[in-house]
């Protein structure tokens, strides 16, 4: 994955690191428990990611694993760098992964490594709170059994409350419990340098796992979109249409919603396009980016 072009990765700073599956490799554990109390019980690979992973600061004793969650075909770490190191993050990325292929491979004799060749690192900014990332890993397993045993809960619901307002939406509800959201909002008053920056920390945010909210109205908003979703990012579109008994979305967006990479809330105004409704949707991602 792409990294944050403008940011040191050897200095101090907490992640949210997102290493997935090898598709050859066995599950690193599997769901148990009854809904809501729900769990993963590590398989044996599972259990050599964690033993790991609780060895992580043997890389460096400035690395510090705040959090961590072993999920069936991926791996959740809440990484503290607590000074600046000699080396970029992925340099210790990698020797984590070199220690667990090592541990599988005498443990089972399985020569595939674990994890697949790259990972996805979120920034903690200031303006994050840490509280919300503990709850978002820890509540990784109940929102797993959740999709399970509600597939169609992830398509429509006709009373969504943000900020004590109702709202329409039809999707992937998950997307707002996500931690990492970023509002895409292209000012007339932007700077090339401005804009540049954010569209930058935008594509970042996307492509790692985060979530972009915005209606995309302009043409600056809607080329963010496009290439955000050329590297995988997912979304919340802000809309205006209310949604009528039998409304689906567009062909395209509807199969970002079936693919869980887009939740669409409408702000029931229908009519034209007004600077007022412009001005209604932004707020609503701005509020929804804070949550």
């Amino acid at each position: 994955m792409p990294r944050c072009y403008n940011h040191d990765y050897r200095s101090r700073c907490i992640y949210h690191i997102t290493l997935r599956k090898d598709p050859a490799v066995p599950f690193f554990g599997r769901l148990c428990g009854e809904y809501p109390n729900v769990g993963i019980a590590r398989s044996p690979l599972g259990a050599v990611i964690e033993s790991n992973t609780r060895r992580f600061p043997a890389f460096h004793s400035a690395l510090r694993v705040l959090q961590y969650s072993i999920m069936p075909d991926h791996l959740h770490l809440l990484l503290f760098v607590t000074a600046p190191v000699p080396y970029q993050l992925g340099n210790y990325i990698g020797m984590f992964k070199t220690a667990v292929h090592g541990g599988f491979r005498t443990a089972t004799g399985h020569d595939t490594p674990p994890f697949e060749r790259d990972f996805y690192d979120c920034i903690l900014y200031r303006d994050r709170p840490l509280d919300t990332l503990y709850r978002y890993l820890r509540d990784n397993p109940r929102r797993l059994a959740e999709r399970r045993r509600n597939p169609d809960f992830f398509r429509r619901i006709n009373s969504l409350t943000i900020n004590d307002r109702y709202y329409q939406a039809y999707g992937n509800l998950q997307l707002l419990r996500n931690p990492f959201k970023e509002q895409v909002v292209v000012h007339r008053a932007d700077t090339a340098g401005q804009h540049g920056r954010n569209r930058r920390r935008w594509l970042h945010t996307g492509a790692n796992g985060g979530v972009l909210v915005s209606p995309f109205i302009s043409t600056s908003e809607k080329a963010v979109r496009a290439e955000a979703e050329a590297a995988g990012a997912r979304f919340i579109l802000i809309t205006t249409d209310p949604f009528g008994e039998r409304y689906k979305p567009g062909a395209h967006d509807f199969d970002l919603c079936a693919a869980g990479r887009m939740l669409i809330i409408s702000i029931n105004q229908s009519g034209d396009l007004s600077r007022a409704t412009c001005i209604a949707m932004n707020e609503l991602a701005g509020a929804i980016a804070e949550i």
